[in-house]
């Protein structure tokens, strides 16, 4: 018997869960068709394992140089299935967080692989979900007033270095390692990229990045990018750019073998492991789409500004739809997504205000424009930079690489961008979004008194220094 809903949401990660429980809050009769586990990519394989284990290699970092500290700890060592063992408790914890939430705004969860279904007996438009379910029983049939697609992405594959699980691996294979390799290759030095190099480093493996680009974290402000590079090689991650990699090289047997074309030159590189991260690739197969007059673009869910696909009663959020791949975005386009289907009338997210971190050591952070992408639209910009070597707060931690730059309009003093690497920038780039959502200034932002010690108060005296007042430099 077929069941109706005012909602069925076709993936239960962050995005799609976090649009479920808005649309329970909103009395829409919601549905989550997930064929895996709540929480998605993120929870599972992404997001939170992957910090689990970025904090386990600071700790140790940190207790190798203890004595900088005054603490003398003798020898310290990596007990990697305790590293893993950690990192599984703290996933599954969340994950159960997840399931109450879902019980306690009545949510309905079919735990199978939902595919949309063209016109039928059911409706006269496409939108019926058949759910394949997982423990094999008979499908089940749902009829929804409206649809969300929320299917996440996944690791973007490389013809010729495909994962096997053993010697090549992605993002997520890697999370599972039961033990550390001496040496890896990673081919891509993007954000992801950068994270398991900072990770694995801090664990005393051996780290090659080859990047394609001229310079690592691309997207990035181009001194957070350089500042980055300079930290990774203190580390001693080996980091080549402008890398061309021929997959068609590759030679597996007890190490891995490469070849890359960096400046018109083929060089080998060999290692225990090799780790693809190129990006990722929206989950659009095997939905149904093909049903439907929905388009793709690049491989992605194409939208409107409140995330109707050309069946406007189908809405996509989230990594399947391309734009910024990050798991607070795909919530926050659920919760409009949702919004307009109940008939509110949200206004479209300003992707500019969206702030972006990378979770390395150090940190890096950033909201709005780069230096270069004001100055490319033509503006006339002024910028305030202050080190973290200067603020008291990084000495006491014994992190005082890296700096704040704020970048601001120097015709009218609107805050154009804000970018930061160093000590828990991660946790201080929210001041700046904020910032940038009341649209502030140099001077508003200057005139928040800072307490003392404390890391944001570089944030403070970047904004004075935008203004030529800065007071510690």
């Amino acid at each position: 018997m077929a069941e109706e809903y005012d909602l069925v949401i076709l993936g239960g990660g962050t995005g799609g869960y976090v649009a479920a429980i808005r649309a329970a809050q909103l009395g829409l009769k919601t549905a989550v068709v997930e064929k895996a586990k709540l929480g998605g990519t993120c929870l599972h394989k992404g997001c939170i394992p992957s910090k689990a284990l970025l904090r386990s290699a600071e700790v140790y970092a940190t207790a190798k140089r203890s004595d900088e500290f005054g603490i003398a700890t003798g020898e310290v060592s990596v007990n990697f299935a305790k590293v893993q063992e950690r990192k599984e408790k703290i996933v599954e914890q969340l994950y159960k967080g997840v399931t109450y939430l879902m019980k306690q705004g009545k949510i309905d969860i079919y735990e199978g692989m939902g595919r949309i279904l063209g016109p039928s007996i059911f409706s006269p438009m496409p939108g019926t979900i058949s759910v394949e379910m997982c423990d094999g029983s008979e499908n089940e049939m749902l009829i929804p007033k409206n649809v969300i697609i929320a299917t996440g992405s996944r690791p973007r594959v490389l013809p010729g270095l495909e994962a096997d699980g053993k010697q090549i691996l992605t993002s997520e294979e890697a999370l599972n390692l039961q033990e550390l390799p001496q040496s890896i290759i990673i081919v891509g030095g993007g954000v992801i990229g950068i994270e398991w190099a900072s990770m694995l480093a801090d664990f005393d493996v051996d780290v090659t990045v080859l990047e394609y680009a001229d310079r690592i974290i691309p997207t990035e402000d181009i001194e957070v990018s350089k500042e980055m590079e300079r930290q990774m090689k203190k580390k001693g991650v080996t980091v080549v750019t402008g890398a061309k990699v021929k997959p068609d090289t590759l030679e597996k047997g007890e190490q891995v073998l490469v070849e890359a074309e960096v400046k018109g030159e083929t060089k080998v590189y060999k290692a225990e492991s090799l780790l693809v991260s190129v990006g990722r690739s929206g989950n659009v197969e095997g939905i149904g789409l093909e049903n439907t007059e929905i388009q793709l673009k690049d491989g992605f869910i194409e939208t409107n500004e409140f995330y109707q696909t050309k069946e406007s009663h189908i809405y996509a959020i989230g990594d399947c739809i391309g734009g910024l791949q990050l798991a607070h975005v795909a919530s926050h386009e659920g919760i409009h997504a949702v919004e307009h289907i109940a008939g509110h009338k949200p206004s479209p997210i300003d992707y500019t205000l969206v702030s972006k971190c990378i979770y390395s050591s150090p940190e890096a952070a950033s909201v709005g424009l780069t230096e270069k992408e004001a100055k490319d639209r033509g503006l006339n910009v002024k910028i305030g930079k202050f080190p973290f070597k200067a603020n008291g707060k990084a000495l006491v931690f014994g992190e005082s690489g890296g700096f704040v730059k704020i970048i601001a309009d120097k015709d009218t003093d609107d805050l154009l961008g804000v970018h930061m690497i160093g000590p828990y920038v991660t946790d201080l780039i929210s001041e700046a979004g904020l910032a940038r959502v009341l649209d502030a200034t140099p001077w508003e932002i200057a005139q928040t008194i800072h307490p003392h010690p404390t890391l944001s108060e570089t944030i403070g005296e970047a904004a004075l220094a935008a203004d030529g007042r800065a007071i510690h430099s």
